[in-house]
């Protein structure tokens, strides 16, 4: 089973949340991991089964890296504030560039995001 990692800054939850409720049919065919508030609201509201990691300042964004490291994960969903500063950059900066090292799709904005799923429902069919 293919895993989407789902990740949220604290000003983007509720865009995730939207997200996740436009998209809940194709989510729920995938195993889902995120970080700990993200995961927790997708659960409480969707029911979704959602494994969640610790929160990104504590550790989360790094443990989704460790597993897009040793290809344990497929695509990255992570709705990032741009506009606002993040205690823990060097660790979501670690995240995208592990992206990229190992060439796992990642969606950075909702648009983004629409795309890499739409592309996921493709490959799934």
């Amino acid at each position: 089973m293919k895993t989407i990692a789902l990740i949220a800054h604290d000003k983007k939850k509720k865009e995730m949340l939207e997200f996740v409720n436009n998209h809940k049919e194709l989510l729920e065919k995938f195993h889902l991991i995120a970080t700990h508030t993200t995961g927790s609201l997708i659960n409480e509201h969707y029911h979704l089964q959602v494994e969640t990691m610790l929160s990104g300042p504590m550790g989360g964004d790094q443990q989704i890296g460790a597993r897009v490291a040793v290809g344990k994960v497929d695509y990255v969903i992570f709705l990032r504030d741009p506009l606002s500063s993040q205690p823990h950059e060097p660790d979501i900066n670690a995240l995208l560039r592990l992206c990229d090292v190992h060439n796992v799709p990642l969606a950075t904005n909702r648009r983004s995001a629409h795309i890499l799923l739409k592309y996921v429902a493709s490959k799934e069919a």
